[in-house]
């Protein structure tokens, strides 16, 4: 494995990590899902479906940390979150997260979201950026410690590598479906405190057309045929103009605050604002597993100390 690190400077630092990548969820999860392998492991071994907001917000720190951590010991631990889950598909066909097709193809969906994200939502993103992101993303898969057989060595072959798995590879599935639907999620964690379920289950079934509807205009065409799903040049048009809207909200934001809380705790280590030996940033507890779950280590839990986010918006804590 090689030890070269991404860093502050790298453009991946600059694309990946920020808040703007929580409207990329349904399409992350439901790309990685349609590849049939890793939907057979998450349907048979994870508990992503009964703990889907959980999971969401306790696997986003050790997945940023691969990037931002620097160090490499993140990527191997992401890694081993995967070594038992195996099994047989419904066609006979054995799987293993750690088949070097799958684990790739589920880095595939992390780092060229943040093209897909740029494309869509912004920041703008240039021709240079997007090489760069493809370079880059070889380092960040070498994080983890797996055959770098499947990476293609150029950005052509990768576009030529991801066209081929839209068209010929990836299917549907029950899990993809599954993550497609919200309507029966409750709040998440940190609304429950305030948000009446009442309330929730009246608004919910609006936030699932949204977030559909943004899903299917991020999807590659032969995704959508293969969904079934339409998409209108009106669509396209409304597409864009939401994406622009997003952009500029962002532009407003602090810059500090448009960050997930690992990448914007990797920025401070670097700028002194934290000392870089600081226990690592997790999940607040509120995400973690009850029981004995909680050390199992496929829920993506870390286990060891560590400091506990503290969300800006939230009125009755202090941020880290």
């Amino acid at each position: 494995m090689t030890s070269e690190m991404l860093g502050p400077d790298s453009v991946t630092w600059r694309f990946f990590g920020g808040w703007r990548g929580m409207l990329m969820g349904l399409w992350s999860g439901s790309m990685q899902n349609m590849h049939p392998k890793l939907a057979a492991g998450v349907w048979d071994h994870s508990d992503f479906f009964g703990e889907r907001w959980e999971r969401l917000m306790r696997s986003l720190y050790p997945i940023s940390g691969v990037v931002f951590d620097l160090d490499p010991a993140t990527g191997r631990q992401v890694r081993d979150y995967h070594l038992t889950i195996k099994g047989t598909m419904a066609d006979g066909g054995r799987y293993h997260a750690l088949d070097p097709d799958v684990f790739y193809w589920a880095h595939a969906t992390f780092w060229y979201g943040n093209i897909r994200c740029a494309e869509a939502f912004g920041p703008p993103i240039t021709e240079a950026d997007k090489r760069a992101l493809f370079e880059e993303s070889r380092t960040w898969y070498s994080m983890y410690g797996v055959s770098m057989r499947p990476c293609p060595d150029t950005y052509e072959e990768f576009l030529e590598y991801w066209d081929h798995m839209c068209r010929r590879v990836l299917r549907d599935h029950d899990a993809v479906r599954t993550v497609l639907d919200i309507t029966q999620l409750p709040p998440p964690p940190w609304m429950k405190p305030w948000m009446p379920q009442w309330l929730w289950r009246r608004q919910v079934a609006v936030v699932q057309h949204v977030f559909r509807w943004i899903t299917t205009g991020l999807y590659d065409e032969p995704v959508r045929e293969m969904m079934g799903l339409t998409w209108t040049a009106s669509d396209e048009r409304r597409f864009r103009l939401f994406g622009r809207l997003v952009d500029l909200s962002q532009r407003l934001t602090p810059s500090r605050y448009r960050r997930h809380p690992r990448a914007r705790d990797a920025f401070d280590r670097v700028s002194g604002r934290v000392a870089a030996d600081a226990p690592l940033l997790e999940t607040p507890a509120r995400n973690l597993p009850s029981g004995a779950e909680r050390e199992n280590p496929i829920h993506y839990c870390p286990v060891h100390t560590a400091r506990r986010a503290r969300l800006p918006w939230q009125s009755n804590v202090v941020n880290d």
